[in-house]
């Protein structure tokens, strides 16, 4: 059974969303506060977290920047905070998916699942990638730069098995928002831009002038590999 540890300091949302991803056959853990939910991702590893990012002690970008630590568990932020600076940031630090309050409880659920899907292990991959700065093995999920082990998440693993499916090939924004978050995220073009910069940040050699990941402004993206 999928296990969710839901992070929120106001009782009656952390009740209603237990009770509705109950009723969906999830298990539900629940914290209160920054702190307590670090134990428990430590201590006990659930498969998704949703999260809260006004918490009463750690801000939920703190807690998003310590659990990208030592996990990749999916992490999908919950907020009050509208704004477009708010959500980069907490997808820069490492969160997958963000809802604004208030939110309809069908589109939460559909998030749910899509980071569920996300995170599960698929038979279908694309072939491991080796270049001169690193290798991807999607079998099993592990990255290397320079020889040395790189931490990568579900989404950005997603990300890059979109774009390897088709290496060389100029893969549409939209193409990706659809394999990689779903067919409701037509419009977070954003996401894709903090994504690419994580990647960029944790394989190219030089960030700031990618050789292997490829901006096509107002297009998408493209993989440049080895031949």
């Amino acid at each position: 059974m999928t296990r969710i540890l839901v992070v929120d300091d106001e009782p009656a949302l952390v009740r209603t969303l237990s009770i509705n991803l109950r009723a969906r056959d999830y298990e539900v853990e629940h914290a209160f506060d920054g702190r307590s939910a670090l134990q428990v991702i430590t201590e006990d590893a659930p498969d998704v977290v949703v999260l809260d990012l006004g918490l009463p002690d750690v801000d939920g970008v703190e807690v998003i920047r310590q659990v990208r630590r030592f996990s990749e568990i999916p992490i999908i932020v919950l907020s009050a905070r509208h704004e477009s600076d708010d959500k980069v940031e907490a997808l820069d630090v490492g969160a997958d998916d963000y809802v604004t309050k208030p939110f309809g409880m069908a589109e939460l659920l559909a998030r749910v699942r899509v980071a569920v899907r996300r995170h599960a292990p698929t038979d279908a991959h694309p072939p491991s990638v080796a270049t001169a700065d690193f290798t991807l093995d999607f079998g099993e999920r592990r990255a290397t730069r320079d020889g040395t082990a790189v931490r990568l998440t579900p989404t950005e693993w997603s990300l890059l098995e979109a774009l390897a499916a088709r290496p060389g090939h100029l893969v549409s924004q939209a193409e990706l928002l659809h394999a990689v978050w779903g067919p409701g995220y037509a419009k977070e073009a954003h996401y894709l831009r903090v994504y690419a910069a994580q990647l960029r940040r944790k394989l190219e050699p030089e960030p700031s002038r990618p050789r292997y990941l490829l901006t096509e402004p107002g297009q998408g993206y493209r993989l440049r590999l080895p031949d």
